[in-house]
């Protein structure tokens, strides 16, 4: 760990990390850094993007429409209209 922060907390919020804490049962500590992780938006690991992240599944999907990605729009627009 490169930095420390002292947070003082409301009593509320307090106790709900207690439970969460209980719950998952991991660190109050590790529970503050993956709620900030996801607040900020920040990757755990390597990837930083979103779109890194799941680089392995995409285009691993077949939908059946073979000009999807060419016609997306048209394809969307035609879903809505249908109602699903």
């Amino acid at each position: 760990m490169e930095a420390q922060l002292t947070v003082r907390l409301p009593a509320e919020l307090s106790r709900a990390l207690e439970r969460a804490a209980r719950r998952l049962q991991r660190k109050q500590s590790d529970i503050v850094r993956l709620a900030l992780r996801e607040f900020l938006g920040v990757a755990a690991g390597t990837a930083a993007r979103p779109a890194d992240r799941v680089r392995g599944l995409i285009g691993s999907l077949e939908s059946g429409v073979p000009d999807l990605a060419d016609k997306h729009r048209a394809h969307i627009l035609e879903s809505l209209r249908r109602g699903r």
